[in-house]
């Protein structure tokens, strides 16, 4: 399994502010649902980050994402392996496939790949 990108999901409770925020740090926007929104680095495309009001489709927030090459393997291994599976293995309408996993530590990671 390969790990294509990670990304920090960071709550917001204004997302205009965080917005103007990470602009400042020279991100721009990549994904909008309105209540998740991604930025990137223009010259780094993988360097992003998402903010978010709450994940409006999931019963928790994650903390991060991680994108993999095979999420399907992915979950087996978490699950084969006794791991938390906190929102499971589904195909969302934006295109992508994905689970959330706990960590250790408590942390709640979104594990995806897109279709």
């Amino acid at each position: 399994m390969t790990v294509r990108r990670v990304v920090p999901d960071i709550r917001t409770h204004d997302m205009h502010r965080s917005r103007e925020f990470y602009d400042l740090l020279g991100f721009e926007e990549v994904m909008n649902h309105g209540w998740i929104v991604t930025l990137a680095s223009p010259s780094h495309p993988a360097a992003q980050v998402s903010i978010m009001t709450g994940d409006r489709t999931a019963p928790v927030t994650p903390d991060m994402s991680v994108e993999v090459d095979d999420v399907d393997a992915a979950y087996v291994a978490l699950r084969e392996r006794g791991a938390e599976i906190v929102h499971p293995l589904q195909d969302e309408p934006w295109g992508v496939r994905r689970f959330f996993v706990r960590d250790p530590d408590g942390r709640v990671v979104n594990v995806l790949s897109h279709r």
